[in-house]
């Protein structure tokens, strides 16, 4: 065994000099994963200079992937997300804390409804992060769900089977369908019927090719790029299919850039949408279009 602080000392130094963001967070995590404790353990070692019983093989690959600036998440194989933990690796999107924001938007909304059993859409699914915490979170919701990418929707159905397992309503209430999330086709029996459309679609402007290669050489471009110079091609689609999805007095909410409020609160107007505004994430960016339909 070897004492906690020298290990996570050396591993940071070395992340540092591969330019990663968070060198102690990332191999504090990495070590946790590699002995099979939390995080606070690791905290706690360090402070009393305790020794770690750590798989020292497992942590030194899992050091070398980080080095190659490998996601933390697809390296320790899941990612946190309001209450739940979801399983994501190469070929799905990694859910952000700005999403949750999102969320919470869209909760808060239904919490004023009064809604007995909402039926909400989630478009472009990805790990599932969205729909996964509506339906876990709100008594009664049916949420369908749209996810493009078959590969990606293995992702979907992983972390749906692990929320059944906490949350017995998911077997039931939850859907998951494969499809163009943008396609007047999908879901479409679903027209007019649904309470609330919640959305975090590819909206990155392939003018902006994010610098970090955590996100430009691992996010699938399919859930990354908005499919035009200003990103905005991909989400006023979604909104135009939201539209028809909606009944009267539903509402949207999307996730976009936060270069692209102004932009997509007109086009919802233009689409027939009332009441459209830009909702801000914790940091007070502009992140999400918020939109009833009338």
């Amino acid at each position: 065994m070897t004492k906690a602080d020298a290990i996570i000392r050396q591993a940071a130094a070395r992340l540092r000099a591969a330019g990663v963001d968070t060198p102690e967070h990332d191999t504090k995590l990495l070590a946790a994963e590699a002995c099979g404790i939390a995080l606070h353990d690791i905290d706690k070692a360090m402070l009393m200079g305790d020794d770690l019983n750590i798989d020292a093989a497992r942590f030194a690959s899992m050091l070398e992937r980080r080095i190659k600036r490998e996601p933390l998440q697809y390296i320790v194989g899941h990612a946190p997300f309001r209450y739940l933990d979801l399983s994501v690796g190469p070929g799905v999107f990694i859910p952000r804390p700005e999403t949750e924001t999102v969320v919470q938007a869209g909760l808060d909304w239904l919490a004023t409804q009064h809604i007995d059993s909402p039926r909400v859409v989630d478009l472009c699914a990805g790990s599932g992060a969205i729909g996964l915490s509506v339906v876990t979170e709100v008594p009664g919701s049916h949420v369908w769900a749209v996810e493009v990418s078959a590969a990606t929707a293995e992702w979907t159905r992983r972390n749906m089977m692990q929320a059944a397992q906490s949350h017995c309503c998911v077997t039931s209430n939850y859907h998951l369908e494969i499809a163009d999330a943008t396609s007047p086709y999908t879901l479409a029996p679903l027209d007019g019927t649904i309470d609330m459309v919640i959305t975090n679609p590819p909206y990155v402007p392939q003018s902006a090719i994010p610098e970090q290669p955590e996100v430009r050489d691992w996010d699938p471009e399919l859930a990354l790029y908005g499919g035009s110079a200003d990103g905005t091609l991909i989400p006023e689609r979604i909104i135009e299919r939201a539209f028809g999805l909606l009944k009267s007095g539903g509402l949207l909410v999307m996730e976009h850039d936060v270069t692209q409020g102004d932009r997509l609160v007109a086009y919802a107007q233009h689409a027939g949408f009332v009441n459209a505004a830009t909702g801000k994430d914790w940091t007070g960016r502009d992140r999400y279009l918020i939109a009833e339909k009338a």
